[in-house]
């Protein structure tokens, strides 16, 4: 069986050759399951040549929050892992701390719950390094001149790395509608000031029951905008003066400061895809999976686990990030329904809180210049 998809819309000229996207279904004959379809995987989608001998690659996953439990296991990622470690490199597992008050919003934490989750380098072959340091602030700013950002700023790990391998669970998400390789990119591995402005940030606000004027976030502020009411013994900030950069909300021992979010989707669309522009052009060497197995209508950075919304369908791989989002798109609403009935109409399978389109990051990121949504799905 193979899939294409092709737009009416344009006229390619002669030799215009579609992505190839490769596809490991579940459930497949033979006795072989999705573990040992991963390495031929890996193989078949050219990945050889992403992977370089010596290579420190970064391996970009969601370790998922603490009380969640659809994110991608750990011996799934052991099947990378062991890919990467037969071309003579050396994996290491990554993400970015979080902006909201969870357990992964420093690195400390993050590793915590990362191993709870059962990623070590005992059940997956490759250690944990949290891409953005201890608090967040280790970072490596990298020019772009968008519409939306002149300078993004990569979590750091990923860019040092020599390559990098970008392992995403395909989910909905509420802002955005979809989430898969560009989300993956686009929040998780750039630094937390872009991650802010992809969520249109409001502004920081102080629980002042919880406050206790410790002070702590005057000193990480880099503008000055956090003050100490003396009378009433809490912190105020100067909206007029922050920038939004987070620092107050990660810093703060008694999580008394939390962000209020709203914006519109299709803008947050885009400047995820600017976002993930970024790293893509950083990095000379880069390779896409997507895991469609509990596709849920949340994202692992809940506490709780929603009933998928399809039944799982299986890994792509692909060198195009364009390619396999939308093949994971078709695929998704391809699929039956899952335990939930609603999602009988496929039409709600992808959708951003408010409504509108969810396929915005798509087609800015191919307008960018990033891929192609016309692919070959190939089975493996």
């Amino acid at each position: 069986m193979t899939h294409s998809r092709v737009s009416d819309s344009r006229i390619y000229p002669d030799g215009f050759k579609m992505s190839e996207v490769y596809f490991a279904q579940v459930g497949t004959s033979g006795g072989k399951g999705l573990l040992e379809q991963t390495v031929p995987l890996f193989n078949k989608a050219g990945f050889n040549d992403v992977v370089g001998e010596h290579d420190l690659v970064a391996v970009k996953l969601h370790f998922g929050e603490l009380g969640c439990s659809s994110f991608i296991p750990g011996f799934y990622i052991r099947e990378i892992v062991k890919a990467i470690a037969g071309c003579e490199a050396r994996p290491f597992l990554t993400d970015s701390c979080v902006l909201y008050l969870g357990k992964r919003r420093n690195a400390y934490d993050h590793t915590i719950t990362a191993h709870a989750n059962g990623f070590s380098l005992s059940t997956t072959g490759a250690p944990v390094i949290i891409a953005d340091g201890l608090q967040g602030s280790y970072v490596e700013p990298f020019e772009i001149q968008g519409k939306y950002f002149d300078i993004v700023d990569i979590a750091g790990a990923v860019a040092d790395a020599d390559s990098l391998v970008v392992v995403s669970h395909v989910t909905g998400h509420g802002l955005t509608g979809f989430a898969g390789a560009f989300k993956n990119l686009g929040m998780g591995a750039v630094g937390r000031a872009v991650k802010l402005s992809i969520h249109e940030l409001v502004r920081p606000q102080v629980d002042r029951d919880t406050c206790d004027a410790c002070a702590g976030c005057l000193k990480h502020c880099p503008v000055d905008a956090i003050s100490i009411d003396k009378g009433g013994g809490f912190a105020v900030i100067d909206l007029e003066l922050c920038i939004g950069c987070g620092e107050c909300m990660t810093i703060c021992p008694r999580e008394a400061i939390r962000i209020e979010w709203q914006g519109d989707s299709e803008r947050a669309q885009e400047k995820l895809a600017e976002a993930a522009s970024a790293v893509i052009r950083q990095k000379d060497k880069i390779a896409y999976f997507n895991y469609l197995l509990n596709v849920t209508p949340s994202c692992d950075c809940w506490q709780h686990t929603a009933a998928p919304m399809v039944a799982d369908i299986g890994l792509l791989a692909s060198r195009d990030p364009v390619a396999i989002d939308q093949a994971s798109i078709d695929l998704v609403k391809d699929a039956p329904c899952g335990y939930n009935n609603k999602y009988s109409d496929v039409n709600r399978r992808f959708r951003p809180i408010g409504g509108g389109p969810f396929d915005s990051t798509l087609s800015y990121a191919e307008e960018l210049g990033l891929g192609t949504r016309d692919y070959e799905l190939i089975p493996v």
